[in-house]
């Protein structure tokens, strides 16, 4: 049975409805001094964002801060629809992209942004604060016995080899829900071949399909998965330290890995642009540490110079549009379905 955890009524306008429908995952509101209140949409969980809110209350505590959760999908068409939301946050670089690119942001420069490197904004509109590598998690029971592979080839050998040990037990991205699942996807595709023999394998082998990271991770540390591909480094880095987590294990990839840069943009509806860059420049400020700290989110400098990563980081700018074209996520989605979805 496929696990697709969340139904996404539109993404870039290509269902029949037409219609967006905002699905909140969590929410928490955090009360402040005064009457200013300062709505925030993210993508990211709230116990991984939880800090970096108590930290600008700390600085700024007459601000309410008003924190909305959801996937990459709906916080983009949530802001395409005009919702009421000052700063959107989110892992699907090229959804905020092209919200700025269509005009839904609004500009914004400070002493934060401008210390930015400039592969880390775009035009004062979008502004990384992150960099985070997808990875690969796997069971330790699932794999007892076995070589842990060292690259995708040898992923494929070692899935090829031992289907009885892995059917219906890999977790992947549905690249039609999620937004930074397409968007690992899609990058990972274009750069090697590697992408579509994997699918393949998977494929026959009955995939557990997600919209999110987080239950991916969780699937594995609970036995019903074997593998999870392509998670977020800093979720699956956070769950590891639990003490749960003992029979899973990062899967050290050497051959590339996508590296993702989470991004914030002011939008264009907001009447509290004071707070919403007071916010975003606490929140770049963490980005560009030197080192990781106590923060589960990773900074900027983390990924994005390791020369041993022969992708990433993903580059703002109009590249990032190239697979948003409906003509060409039509045809990536289909060959997607018919490598991901084989009959068995």
């Amino acid at each position: 049975m496929r696990h697709v955890m969340f139904a996404i009524g539109v993404w870039l306008g290509l269902t029949a409805s037409g219609l967006s429908a905002l699905e909140i995952e969590e929410r928490k509101r955090y009360p402040g001094t005064s009457d200013a209140i300062l709505r925030i949409l993210s993508t990211a969980d709230l116990a991984a964002f939880e800090p970096i809110i108590l930290r600008f209350q700390t600085e700024r505590p007459d601000i309410a801060i008003d924190y909305v959760v959801a996937s990459s999908a709906d916080v983009f068409a949530a802001i395409k629809d005009g919702e009421d939301f000052d700063l959107v946050i989110s892992s699907a670089m090229d959804l905020q992209f092209q919200l700025a690119n269509d005009g839904l942001a609004k500009p914004y420069i400070s002493d934060a942004t401008s210390a930015l490197p400039t592969w880390a904004r775009w035009r004062d509109l979008v502004f990384a604060f992150t960099s985070e590598p997808a990875v690969t998690v796997i069971s330790t029971a699932r794999f007892a016995g076995l070589r842990l592979p060292t690259t995708r080839q040898e992923l494929i050998a070692v899935l090829r080899e031992n289907p009885e040990r892995f059917a219906g037990a890999i977790g992947t991205y549905d690249v039609r829900v999620s937004g930074l699942g397409y968007l690992f996807a899609t990058q990972e595709a274009r750069s090697s071949d590697a992408f579509w023999r994997l699918s393949e394998v998977m494929g026959r082998l009955n995939p557990q399909l997600y919209c999110c990271s987080g239950q991916m991770i969780d699937d594995v540390s609970q036995g019903r998965l074997a593998i999870a591909y392509n998670v977020l480094g800093s979720y699956a880095a956070q769950r590891l330290e639990a003490p749960e987590a003992q029979g899973m294990q990062i899967l050290e990839l050497e051959d590339y890995a996508n590296v993702m840069l989470r991004t914030a943009l002011i939008a264009s509806t907001s009447d509290a642009e004071a707070a919403a860059g007071a916010f975003l420049d606490v929140l770049l400020r963490e980005g560009l540490r030197e080192d990781r700290g106590q923060w589960v989110l990773p900074p900027l400098r983390s990924q994005a110079d390791d020369d041993a990563l022969s992708f990433g980081p993903i580059r703002l700018g109009p590249a990032l549009m190239v697979y948003l074209d409906p003509l060409n996520r039509r045809a990536f989605v289909e060959s997607w379905e018919s490598a991901m979805e084989q009959q068995n």
